[in-house]
């Protein structure tokens, strides 16, 4: 039984306001608010999942087949977000709305070990952090992953998690009873400025550096994202070189990095904060993303190269585009290019 399914709703104390039919659900989610600094002007949806776990399609080259999103929308609230666009199934804008209507999938712990404790589940890996933060600001209320996590380790599945937040610390107890886990936290820079333009919301990143450095100790295997890198913002050597070696001593397993690509919606929503964050980036943007959502071969393969070229500086002890199962991915074709990240090891049954 999930350990977490009748003491997670005590800290909710803001009642509901009114309801609303979204698509692909039959029963209006209740809309909730919080009286807190964090959820000014956000409401979150509540939601009845019918499922959790969401089938990978083939044709992608990611090294798991399954994931789990217990949110929809992010009040992290990062210009660059890839899922942005998604908010639009929804009947919702991919600008303010993905801020700001947040979609809470309340039942999705119950609904996790219901399917992962199937008879024909067949242990892949799942990975959670692969559309929106599932430790994004309200996980602090809701306390959806605790009972995922129970759900994981009590099912013996592979899993990962990807987050912008140390709130993953909260949980550390459980990643250490899961047989076969791994995390990795998203540090696109350092740069005080670039951070609280591209990730307003998010907690501060050398916050999640000494995430990266408690885990890692506490023998949870994590490793960094470095993403997107983004021309003239976040891309220089010397700024590339800081955090790796920041991220090489909090004791980091691997550390990827890739360009920015502007897909749908987010194209313009990038260009016009670049308009009013840096007006003299946007000729160089235009240029790059002149042709599609990815920017030309030869600015990718520089973004790589910055990241192995600093991985030799600091002088990191694995360099992910040298070996491991993606190793090909920093240098792929750019409908293809996904970045090394921290995969679970091997199960040990003999621990548990």
């Amino acid at each position: 039984m999930c350990e977490h399914a009748f003491v997670r709703w005590d800290n909710l104390k803001v009642e509901t306001e009114e309801s609303r039919t979204l698509p692909g659900y039959r029963e209006p989610a209740a809309i909730r608010t919080f009286d807190a600094p964090e959820a000014m002007n956000v409401r979150f949806y509540e939601v009845q999942a019918k499922s959790i776990l969401n089938r990978v399609p083939k044709a992608s080259r990611m090294p798991f087949r399954w994931t789990i999103n217990p949110y929809r929308g992010c009040s992290h609230a990062c210009k660059f977000c890839f899922a942005r666009p998604t908010h639009t199934y929804l009947d919702f804008n991919a600008r303010e709305d993905f801020e700001r209507e947040i979609v809470v999938k309340v039942n999705t712990p119950e609904v996790a070990r219901a399917e992962l404790m199937r008879p024909r589940w067949t242990r892949e890996h799942v990975a959670l952090g692969t559309n929106t933060d599932p430790y994004q600001w309200v996980e602090k209320r809701y306390e959806l992953l605790p009972g995922v996590w129970e759900a994981m380790r009590d099912s013996r599945t592979p899993c990962s998690v990807l987050t912008k937040s140390p709130l993953l610390l909260r949980d550390i107890e459980l990643f250490k009873q899961i047989p076969s886990f791994a995390a990795n936290l998203s540090i696109p820079t350092i740069d005080e400025k670039a951070w609280r333009a591209s990730e307003p919301h998010t907690p501060h990143p050398r916050k999640r550096i000494e995430a990266v450095a408690e885990l890692n100790r506490a023998g949870i295997p994590t490793g960094v994202l470095i993403a997107p890198l983004m021309p003239g913002i976040n891309d220089s050597p010397e700024q590339v070189e800081e955090i790796l070696q920041l991220c090489a001593e909090a004791g980091a397993v691997s550390i990827g990095g890739i360009c920015l690509h502007l897909r749908g919606e987010v194209r313009d929503i990038v260009m016009d904060w670049l308009r009013s964050y840096r007006p003299d980036l946007v000729p160089r943007y235009e240029s790059l993303y002149a042709r599609g959502a990815y920017a030309p071969k030869a600015e990718r393969e520089r973004i790589s190269r910055l990241v192995r070229q600093g991985r030799r500086v600091t002088r990191l002890s694995r360099d992910p585009a040298a070996d491991g199962p993606n190793a090909e991915t920093l240098t792929a074709e750019p409908e293809e290019a996904e970045p090394e990240m921290a995969a679970p090891p091997p199960e040990q049954p003999s621990l548990f």
